[in-house]
């Protein structure tokens, strides 16, 4: 018979009781129990160094469509004046990219840029209004939430004006106000059609009544422009609310909406909150306007200045 010693199977055990049956059994190659046991590890693999500096991706190197998601080089939106080639969505433009994309050359003989901001009402909302309108200027290069100036679009010399959004969201204070009065103005002095681009989210609350008065002097201004014949185009722009909605953006000879824009005087969602209902598909937008009536004409941004130039050969604005 095999002299060997048999294992017996004992059920489960564990790794330690093991051992110590497998050495009484007298198998070989077996270490001493009584020594501890020794785990080695590999050595650690010190980090490698790169060749060259690290590199990253900066901010505003790429933009994302915040509609069909599609991503494209900051460039290439650029291109397009920030209009999304994959799916026509359209974007926040620059008041610089609005000069390049309607104005002659982007060229503006620039009106009025005298005419500074103040604090009549000492307002403090947390932080002063002196403060906010500094941070707005450092960061738009512009003095104001508009400018004005004479312009060309397509050799036909015009009075125009463009809302700055990123002035604080183009609010009307005084100084919009007075700088749209005085475009007005000057227009009817020299007789020429005016263009006014708006952007805006209303009257600015840190001037309280004053900015509100400015509906009522803009509008003023333009009755009196009507005596000369030239035609008023009014472009809004996305978003157009508030004060600004409710004053000059739906009085022109031509109301021309951009694709897309929020027009209105209150927002959906305060209107939903306050009538306590659904409001319909597009509501407020260019295109639910246009089959209501409010506006006349519904342009994608690309193809503006071009409906611009057309209106203003056709009602007699042009002037070389």
């Amino acid at each position: 018979m095999n002299d060997a010693p048999a294992l017996v199977n004992r059920g489960p055990i564990s790794g330690t009781s093991l051992d110590s049956r497998l050495v009484r059994s007298g198998l070989p190659g077996l270490r001493n129990p009584e020594l501890p046991r020794l785990v080695t590890f590999p050595e650690k693999t010190p980090a490698q160094p790169l060749d060259g500096e690290k590199r990253s991706i900066g901010k505003g190197v790429f933009g994302k469509c915040s509609n069909c998601g599609e991503v494209f080089t900051a460039d290439h939106l650029a291109q397009h004046f920030q209009v999304c080639p994959a799916c026509g969505q359209h974007h926040q433009l620059g008041i610089d990219a609005w000069r390049r994309l309607v104005l002659d050359g982007g060229e503006l003989e620039m009106w009025e840029d005298h005419i500074l901001p103040m604090d009549p009402l000492g307002f403090f909302d947390g932080k002063t209004y002196t403060a906010r309108l500094e941070t707005a200027q450092a960061k738009t290069r512009r003095t104001e939430a508009i400018e004005v100036g004479r312009a060309r679009i397509d050799g036909s010399v015009v009075a125009y004006g463009c809302f700055i959004f990123a002035f604080m969201g183009g609010s009307m204070g005084s100084v919009v106000g007075e700088r749209i009065t005085r475009l007005f103005e000057r227009a009817t002095r020299d007789h020429l059609p005016v263009v006014l681009l708006h952007a805006s989210g209303g009257a600015r609350m840190q001037e309280g009544i004053l900015s509100l008065m400015q509906m009522a002097k803009t509008c003023a201004a333009l009755g009196r422009f009507r005596e000369i014949g030239k035609p008023f185009l009014s472009v809004s722009l996305h978003p157009t609310t508030g004060g600004v909605a409710a004053s000059t953006a739906l009085l022109g000879d031509v109301n021309i909406a951009e694709q897309g824009a929020l027009i209105g005087f209150a927002g959906p969602r305060v209107i939903e909150n306050t009538l306590r209902t659904k409001l319909p598909p597009g509501f407020q937008r260019a295109e639910f306007l246009l089959s209501h009536g409010m506006v006349d004409i519904v342009t994608p941004r690309t193809e503006l200045k071009a409906t611009l130039s057309l209106l203003l050969k056709h009602l007699g604005g042009a002037v070389t």
